[in-house]
């Protein structure tokens, strides 16, 4: 039996050693390295999606992978792919780190500097335990087995530009369309998804943030199903206890999550923290929030710029969404593109506060009318990312009419 492995090592000499042993190895498919863990996660998700027999039996990940740390990547590929074996390359085979690697989800754990006999041998072991789960699993088993929902982040360029209307239309719309949705509040000091509808409720995000394993009765003690459907995972009511939700957790509570749901959206606020930015560099569709004007834009031009120094997202692969739009705007979209070197979404939201003021006061979000130009504009949107099953049940709530014109709705040309 042929064995497909398919190496993650940031260091290119690494790579290269791994890569000339791999090929030595008998029945051994080495793929070519990927040199990071996006890149990793991202060919996982694009072979998962076209079936689970598509995936490598073996992932080798090495000590030196980044940007996120090779024991955290190790557990969101066993979560989200659990047919894999992953083996973990280090240099420190202690038996503090094998047991770490064990509890991440890892198969076997190979010392550097590399032998081939070693390596050989923890192949095949993780190939042969692989091939055992994908006989379990079978063909068409409710086993999760594939890259899991879709998971959108939307954040602020600055505060005050719509993030959490956008997150909270974005996940309604989804729920609309015939998907299972989950709206997390990642805006850990200030956020308001519980007061845009109407929720009191005494577990948050921080109830999960210490649980080493998120089982699915744990994420669902945790999250608080709204009326319209969709789940709520909550920030903390005592802002300081936002401090509690690191990075780490964040990457667990996202893949579990993604595992449950089919959209997730995550409301990340406008202040950047590590436990964001683990969502952002997770996410298949990053957001990001501005309003036509100088302060706005030049904020959002900030951000992209951070999260490229930091390594979270890159400036190409940001969807810039324009609020409070107008035609008479000396900032039109074109120039927030080359500001920001973003793409900036088709569908651009219309200034039409009025529509919203009595329902944000009241707290009642999802009780904004049809008609509304607002909701049609990011309802919109949801469709344009794919966030939507089915058009029949958004278009029985009014979401779109065929007249975009006469509704308000203005898509660049």
């Amino acid at each position: 039996m042929t064995t497909r492995i398919l190496p993650a090592v940031g260091d290119a000499d690494a790579a290269r050693s791994v890569t000339t042993l791999l090929g030595q190895l008998p029945d051994a498919e080495p793929a070519g390295p990927v040199g990071d863990s996006t890149s990793l996660i991202d060919t996982l998700a694009r072979l998962a999606a076209e079936s689970v027999d598509e995936l490598p039996e073996v992932v080798l990940v090495h000590e030196r992978i980044g940007p996120v740390p090779a024991l955290e990547l190790i557990r969101e590929v066993a979560l989200r792919f659990p047919a894999v074996g992953v083996v973990l390359v280090t240099s420190d085979a202690s038996p503090g780190l094998y047991s770490a690697a064990m509890d991440s989800g890892a198969r076997g754990l190979v010392g550097l500097p590399l032998s081939y006999e070693e390596l050989a041998q923890r192949v095949q072991a993780a190939a042969g335990w692989s091939a055992g789960v994908r006989r379990h699993l079978g063909p068409g088993g409710d086993v999760f087995t594939g890259p899991g929902g879709t998971v959108v982040t939307v954040s602020g360029a600055k505060g005050g530009v719509g993030t959490t209307l956008t997150a909270v239309q974005l996940a309604l719309a989804a729920r609309a369309g015939g998907m299972t949705v989950a709206l997390a509040d990642l805006d850990l000091q200030s956020g308001d998804v519980a007061s845009y509808l109407d929720v009191q409720f005494r577990r948050s995000i921080v109830d999960l943030a210490g649980i080493q394993d998120i089982s699915p009765r744990v994420l669902q003690d945790a999250v608080y199903v709204h009326e319209t459907g969709v789940g709520l995972l909550l920030a903390p009511g005592e802002g300081e206890r936002g401090e509690e939700v690191t990075d780490r957790s964040v990457r667990q509570i996202v893949s579990a999550l993604r595992n449950r749901y089919e959209v997730v959206v995550v409301d990340c606020g406008s202040c950047m923290n590590g436990a964001n930015a683990a969502a952002i560099e997770m996410a298949d569709t990053t957001l990001l929030v501005t309003t036509p004007d100088v302060v706005a834009v030049r904020a959002a031009k900030r951000m992209v710029k951070l999260w490229d120094r930091l390594q979270i997202r890159k400036a190409e692969e940001t969807v810039t969404v324009l609020n409070r739009y107008t035609r008479n705007t000396e900032i039109q979209p074109p120039l927030i593109e080359r500001i920001t070197a973003t793409r900036v979404s088709r569908i651009v939201i219309p200034a039409n506060f009025k529509e919203l003021q009595a329902l944000v006061d009241a707290g009642r979000m999802q009780d904004l009318e049809a008609k509304s130009t607002v909701k049609q504009a990011l309802w919109g949107l949801a469709g344009e990312l794919g966030l939507v099953k089915s058009s029949e049940a958004p278009r029985k709530q009014g979401r779109l009419k065929s007249d975009r014109g006469a509704l308000g709705i203005r898509r660049r040309s």
